[in-house]
């Protein structure tokens, strides 16, 4: 998860980078930028006239309209959530707040679609606007709640208590100071809010909200002509850069950075007569994005044990997500390790450029990238929905989140430990096994492990460019809620959750959260991507 990125080591942008790094981290950002290329020249040979009529219609304005609208909602709601629960359970003392700590990041482990058909099918006059803000406010705050917890665990509390030595109050020391230090990880979560959001397809499609997204996919399979799919997904990424970057340019160079010597720990905010009343904000939070679907899943998986179920399609889709997620986990988390090492130990033109463009594409709704991929693998016929396809959809949809792992591992890496190991007769590939890569390993498996849980929540990509006849958990209850089976969509839809919760919570410990994470991130933790970069995103 996003935390404040740690400084760049000494050494770090000596001499130049060597070509057996700067070739893979060349291919690796190449191969990330197909589906943008590849997307614009497709919407340009269906001429000028054909962009023109679908972006200058009244449909495509309400469309944009809707989709920002419910971006900027989601956000405005997740930053009040996020903020709260990360100053009660890190900086009060809030009974077991440890405890909520973890709960209270665990709604990145559910699947947009899954609380959707949940709140639809225990509410089924509950959709719309009001329906999609409510559910993925719920399950979008964590994006914000990760980064400012890891940023409050481990603020150094000097400026606070000066703040406090010149006479200001509690209020005006959480508004003046605190929460200026929280800027940049509250922006940066934020982004990932905002790029969620518009990404997201399966929620808003379950609760009859018209977006982008969802047209985007019903143009794509109610036509022959897909130029208006396309040039819907180019205008959708235009806007995506445009938020990007106007969050960018409002951050600034805003940069908070602790002093010199040990870090100490802040002093626990005592809530007195109110700790136990403060416990509803936690509770309430934990109920709507977590007890509620719980309860729904288990009254459906009730009615799903009368059900004559086919558990062997079950069990095939719980492999198949299995095996494309860990093939998706494994390739993106060994082709971040040359991007990220470039961009770590070096600097410089090539250094930036690879960087910046292995994040460009994450920007894109998975919808979107899939498209791409399409109209690329149908020319060269073999390729077209087979699982290669798929593995490689993943990886440029989710290589900035291994690649941010991946980097905060190296820069914490001494690079004068690889300049020992080569005076003293390694050869470089001898210095890569020995030296470097253990030191990148708890950073590689972080990204591994958070590219995991994306894939497992996968759905646009994978419904569009899944092989014949292969199923996942996310794709099996999709198809079952798509025909009101809710009782058949049950059990993939537990599976799902439950293997999605695993990776989060060992996310949520990396960051500094939870019973293991009080001191702080640990190495390897995830650290504010670039423009455009999200973490967890999982484009449902």
């Amino acid at each position: 998860m996003p935390a404040p990125a740690p400084p760049a080591p000494r050494g770090a942008g000596r001499g130049r980078a060597p070509l057996l790094l700067v070739v893979p981290a060349v291919v690796v950002a190449a191969a990330s930028l197909v589906p943008v290329v590849y997307l614009f020249i497709r919407a340009g040979q269906g001429g000028w006239a054909a962009v023109t009529a679908t972006v200058w219609s009244e449909p495509t304005a309400r469309l944009l309209a809707r989709s920002l609208g419910l971006a900027a909602a989601v956000t405005g709601a997740s930053v009040v959530i996020g903020v709260a629960l990360a100053w009660l359970t890190v900086r009060c003392d809030l009974p077991a707040r440890r405890l909520w700590q973890v709960v209270a990041a665990l709604p990145l482990a559910v699947p947009s679609y899954v609380a959707a058909f949940a709140y639809l099918g225990s509410f089924p006059r509950f959709d719309g606007f009001r329906a999609a803000f409510v559910v993925l406010t719920l399950l979008s705050y964590p994006y914000v709640f990760l980064p400012v917890a890891a940023t409050l665990a481990r603020m150094d509390p000097s400026m606070e208590e000066a703040a406090r030595s010149l006479g200001d109050g509690p209020v005006r020391v959480f508004w003046r100071v605190t929460l200026r230090q929280l800027r940049p990880a509250a922006a940066t979560g934020s982004l990932l809010v905002a790029l969620y959001v518009l990404s997201d397809f399966g929620a808003v499609s379950i609760l009859r909200f018209d977006t982008l997204t969802r047209n985007i996919y019903l143009a794509y399979q109610a036509s022959f002509d897909r130029t208006p799919a396309v040039v819907l997904g180019c205008l959708l990424l235009v806007f995506t850069f445009a938020i990007v970057t106007a969050e960018a340019r409002t951050r600034g160079r805003a940069r908070y950075h602790s002093g010199r010597g040990t870090h100490r720990q802040a002093a626990m905010v005592a809530l007195g007569r109110a700790r136990w009343a403060a416990l509803v904000v936690p509770v309430s939070v934990a109920v709507l994005a977590l007890g509620l679907p719980a309860v729904a899943l288990g009254r459906w998986l009730l009615e799903a044990a009368q059900l004559d179920l086919d558990l062997g399609r079950v069990r095939h889709a719980a492999w198949g997500s299995l095996l494309s997620s860990s093939l998706g986990a494994a390739v993106t988390a060994v082709a971040a390790v040359p991007a990220a090492l470039l961009a770590a130990r070096y600097r410089g033109r090539v250094a930036g450029a690879v960087e910046r463009a292995t994040y460009l594409a994450h920007a894109l709704p998975g919808i979107v990238i899939a498209l791409a991929l399409v109209f690329f693998s149908v020319r060269l016929g073999p390729l077209y929905q087979r699982l290669p396809v798929l593995v490689f959809a993943y990886f440029v949809l989710f290589l900035p989140l291994a690649v941010s792992a991946v980097y905060s591992s190296a820069v914490q890496a001494p690079p004068v430990l690889d300049e020992v190991a080569r005076s003293l007769g390694r050869r470089p590939l001898a210095v890569l096994r020995t030296v470097t890569a253990p030191l990148l390993a708890p950073g590689v498996a972080a990204g591994a492990a958070l590219v995991f849980l994306t894939c497992m929540k996968e759905l646009p990509a994978t419904l569009l460019l899944g092989p014949t006849g292969f199923d996942t958990l996310a794709t099996l209850m999709w198809s079952s809620t798509s025909v009101a089976a809710f009782g058949e969509a049950a059990l993939p839809a537990f599976l799902l959750v439950a293997l999605a919760a695993v990776p989060t919570w060992v996310l949520s410990r990396r960051v500094g959260v939870g019973p293991a994470g009080a001191a702080g991130p640990r190495p390897g933790t995830v650290v504010p991507p670039g423009p455009g970069a999200g973490a967890g995103r999982g484009s449902g």
